[in-house]
C-alpha cells in the first residue's frame, strides 16, 4: 500500500529545474518508495547497496554511468562518491533537466563531494517519515499562524483523541510501520542494529559502537531539552569535542534536528544553547524504553515528547515543501521561556506547546518578552490537547494539536 507524500509535487517542480535531483534523509522514511511512484518505471533503477553495483561505481564510474544510461535513479549514492564528477560531465554535456534522480542516507558522507561536484547542478530535497497530514490523507503546507488558514483546516481535520494521539507518538513516522503489520519492538531493534552497524562503523569510522549507542540513547531522554554538551559527556564517559561530533552526525543523518534560541543585540539576556529534538517519536520511545502508550502518556516524560512530536510536525510540513523551518525559541537567564517562535516576513509568531486539554492564560505570559526585540510580533498560539480553535484574547489563540 503506497502512501502519497506531500513531498512529490516539491521534487517535480525541482526536477524541472535541475539536472540531478537528491533525496536525502534517514533509512526507511520512503525515499525509494517514492521515487519509484514518482518515475512510473520510466527510468533505469540501480542500487549500490548491491556489492557489483557498488564496486563498478568506485572502480569504474565512467563505465557504471555508460552501463546504467539516464534517465536514471541511483540509491544509496553515497557509497560511491567517486560517481559524483563523472555526472558532472554528464549533465554538462547533455543539459537535460531531471537526468538524475540520486537518493542517500547520510548526507555527512555526501555534502562534501556534493558541493565541490555538482554545485548549480543540483536540487537538495530533504525528506523525513510519515506526517500526520499524511498519515490522515489531508493537505499539507507549512504551518504558520494565519488564523484563516487554520479555520479552514479546523473544518476538514479529524479531532484526535488523546490515546490515539499518544498511540501514533508512540508508532512514530516510518512508512513501514503503516503498511504492514510488525510489532515496533522487533523494527526498532533491526532499525538499531543496521543504524549503527551500516551507517555509523562502515560510514564514520566510530570505534565503540555500544557508546555511541549509550550515545544516542542519552540524547533521546534529552529530547526537547536545552542541548548541554558537558552533561552528556560526563554521562557516557567520552569527550565534548567527541558529543560535539557525534551529534552532528545524528543531525545530518536526520535522526536529530536542532532548533535555535532567537537573540539579537536588544535581548541580551537570551540564552544561546540550541534545544535538541528527536525526528522520530517512536524511535525515541524506543531508545528510552518506554513499552506502551498508555505509560508515555503516563510517563514523566510525556510532555517533553508531545512537544517533540508538534516541532517534528512543523519541521516536515517546510521540508515537505522544500523549505527551511524557520523555528527558534526563546529562553533567558532568568529561565522564562517561549517553546516555539516562528521568524516570517521579518515578523515574530510565538508559540507554547502544552500537554494540556485545558491550557491557561498563563501559558502565554512570556510573550510580551519579545516586545523588546524591535520586530513585529504577530499571532501568538498554544498548541494543546483542546479540540476547538478559540481565541484566548485579541491576538492569541488555543490551537488543536490536529491542526499542524
Amino acid at each position: 500500500m503506497y502512501i502519497n507524500r506531500a513531498i512529490e509535487k516539491t521534487i517535480l517542480e525541482i526536477e524541472r529545474t535541475f539536472p540531478v535531483v537528491l533525496l536525502t534523509g534517514p533509512r526507511q522514511v520512503g525515499k525509494t518508495t517514492l521515487l519509484q511512484h514518482l518515475s512510473k518505471k520510466t527510468r533505469k533503477y540501480v542500487t549500490l547497496d548491491d556489492p557489483m553495483n557498488r564496486d563498478l561505481a568506485i572502480s569504474d564510474p565512467g563505465l557504471f554511468i555508460q552501463k546504467f544510461e539516464p534517465p536514471l535513479m541511483i540509491d544509496e549514492v553515497q557509497y560511491a562518491p567517486s560517481l559524483f564528477p563523472y555526472i558532472k560531465m554528464y549533465v554538462d554535456q547533455h543539459k537535460q533537466m531531471g537526468d538524475f534522480w540520486l537518493t542517500g542516507s547520510q548526507m555527512f558522507v555526501m555534502m562534501k563531494n556534493v558541493s565541490e561536484s555538482l554545485a548549480g547542478r543540483v536540487g537538495i530535497v530533504q525528506m523525513l517519515g510519515l506526517s500526520n497530514n499524511e498519515i490522515m490523507k489531508q493537505p499539507s503546507k507549512p504551518f504558520s499562524m494565519d488564523i484563516t488558514e487554520l479555520k479552514q483546516k479546523s473544518k476538514l481535520g479529524k479531532k484526535q483523541k488523546i490515546m490515539d494521539l499518544f498511540t501514533r507518538i508512540f508508532t512514530g513516522s516510518m512508512p513501514s510501520l503503516f503498511e504492514r503489520n510488525m510489532p515496533l519492538e522487533t523494527f526498532f531493534s533491526s532499525y538499531i542494529q543496521s543504524y549503527l552497524q551500516r551507517d555509523i562503523k562502515e560510514l564514520t569510522q566510530v570505534g565503540d559502537e555500544l557508546t555511541f549507542l549509550k550515545f544516542l540513547i542519552a540524547v533521546a531522554a534529552r529530547t526537547s531539552q536545552i542541548l548541554n554538551y558537558a552533561e552528556i559527556s560526563r554521562d557516557i564517559g567520552v569527550s565534548q569535542p567527541t558529543v560535539k561530533q557525534w551529534l552532528s552526525i545524528l543531525i545530518a543523518s536526520g535522526m536529530v534536528y536542532l532548533v535555535e534560541p532567537y537573540y539579537n543585540n536588544v535581548l541580551k539576556r537570551s540564552i544561546k544553547s540550541p534545544k535538541v529534538y528527536f525526528l522520530d517519536t517512536g524511535l525515541c520511545s524506543y531508545l528510552i524504553k518506554w513499552t506502551s502508550p498508555e505509560s508515555l502518556e503516563a510517563g514523566a516524560m510525556s510532555g517533553s515528547i508531545f512537544e517533540t512530536y508538534v516541532v517534528g510536525e512543523i519541521i516536515k510540513s517546510y521540508f515537505n515543501a522544500g523549505k527551511r523551518p524557520p523555528l527558534y525559541f526563546y529562553r533567558d537567564k532568568e529561565q522564562r521561556e517561549i517553546d516555539l517562535i516562528l521568524f516570517s516576513n521579518d515578523t515574530l509568531f510565538p508559540i507554547e506547546i502544552k500537554k494540556s486539554s485545558n491550557p491557561s492564560k498563563e501559558a502565554i505570559q512570556h510573550f510580551a518578552l519579545l516586545n523588546k526585540s524591535g520586530k513585529p510580533i504577530g499571532t501568538g498560539g498554544i498548541i494543546c490537547l483542546y479540540n476547538d480553535l478559540v481565541p484566548i484574547d485579541g491576538n492569541n489563540w488555543i490551537i488543536p494539536v490536529g491542526l499542524i
